[in-house]
């Protein structure tokens, strides 16, 4: 069971995707798995045979739990361990169906995690979607139960994140910088683009920020990169973590991976993207535990500065606030120009403010010529 973020401690195997016998490559999802923050499904990291799967739909294991073994391209057969298999509760038993079975069904991801909610067994369910999928109305029905979306997050969630947060402010040193940015040039090269293109081509002003700050992430290697077991350990890539806020509220922050090497179109595309896939389900494991650090904004919602809490192992969190128009002195002259508030928390344990305020200064920079993005 992988850790699909710093707040969680447990998941629930919803569905196999694969069976024992079938050849699996690197990247391939094998699993969706059920936690606090919505249905993920898991991909495999390497390429072989599954050999065996440990744990049966239905049950909530820990962090940590081997879910299946998988034997690796040119070993003996039984060359990989088989730990016993984990304990299924009776109660999830009765309610899931076997690999088998669960490999053949059509369920939506909201469908399967309103099952679990509702104790319905899906796979006595006749489905009324595209292809004969069972959708959530099909479970709500079948539990003569309405349905009924939670306005906030489930108690178990919000103790989740203020654990992870609690933790992230014991034990990270944080430091924090912040810079107010001229952002007249990005916001009439924006505007500037977008009148050219279609509808659907054009883009929000996040696109290029968040191109902006992937590449001075990668030119400040003690901000992007994990803290794990008392050491540092640098990014190989800048994979840029974004948070998302959920429907039922709580956030997620997946990652866009090698953010710094998208353009500004392929970026708006995936951030795009992540943001479809968070609201419907359907992210994958690799998404919410790569990312190397994280930037999180708040300016839809009016703010002008934010102040972010570090995602542990990640050691930085980039801030931005809402581009407003304030008096601005440039050239001897006062006049009205668009300022991006942003921000930096960084871990003291790694970096210092001179490496903090370098990486703002690069931020600005890049800013400033938008078209080289």
């Amino acid at each position: 069971m992988p850790m699909l973020g710093a707040d969680m401690e447990a998941g629930t195997l919803v569905e196999w995707k694969v069976a024992p016998g079938d050849q699996v490559t690197r990247g391939q999802i094998v699993a969706e798995v059920d936690t606090e923050k919505g249905a993920i499904e898991v991909e495999i990291f390497e390429d072989g045979t599954v050999e065996r799967l440990l744990v049966s739909p239905g049950s909530k294991v820990p962090v940590g739990t081997v879910l299946a073994t998988i034997r690796g391209t040119g070993e003996p057969v039984g060359a990989a361990p088989a730990p016993a298999p984990a304990p299924v509760p009776a109660a999830a038993a009765a309610a899931a169906p076997a690999p088998a079975e669960a490999h053949r069904l059509r369920v939506s991801p909201l469908a399967r995690r309103r099952a679990l909610d509702l104790g319905v067994d899906v796979s006595r369910l006749t489905g009324t979607g595209g292809g004969g999928a069972v959708t959530v109305a099909d479970v709500e029905a079948a539990a003569g139960k309405p349905a009924a979306p939670p306005a906030t997050a489930a108690p178990s969630m919000r103790r989740a994140i203020a654990a992870a947060m609690s933790r992230a402010k014991r034990e990270i040193p944080h430091y924090y910088l912040a810079t107010d940015i001229d952002a007249s040039r990005v916001v009439s090269w924006l505007t500037a683009r977008n009148a050219q293109v279609p509808v659907t081509e054009r883009m929000l002003v996040a696109a290029p920020l968040l191109k902006a700050v992937a590449l001075a992430l990668r030119d400040a290697p003690a901000l992007n990169g994990l803290f794990v077991e008392g050491e540092y350990r640098p990014g190989t890539s800048v994979h840029l973590g974004v948070a998302i806020s959920l429907r039922q509220d709580g956030l997620v922050a997946p990652a866009i991976h090698d953010a710094d090497r998208l353009s500004v179109p392929d970026l708006m595309q995936a951030l795009g993207d992540l943001i479809a896939r968070v609201r419907k389900g359907g992210l994958r494991s690799s998404e919410l535990a790569d990312a190397t650090a994280t930037v999180t904004s708040l300016g839809d919602q009016g703010v002008g500065t934010v102040y972010g809490v570090i995602f542990p192992p990640q050691v930085a969190m980039i801030g931005l606030g809402r581009i407003v128009e304030r008096a601005w002195a440039a050239g001897g002259q006062v006049t009205a120009r668009p300022v991006l508030t942003a921000t930096l928390s960084a871990d003291h344990r790694v970096s210092d403010g001179l490496v903090g305020a370098r990486f703002l200064t690069t931020l600005d920079r890049l800013l400033q010529q938008p078209e080289a993005l």
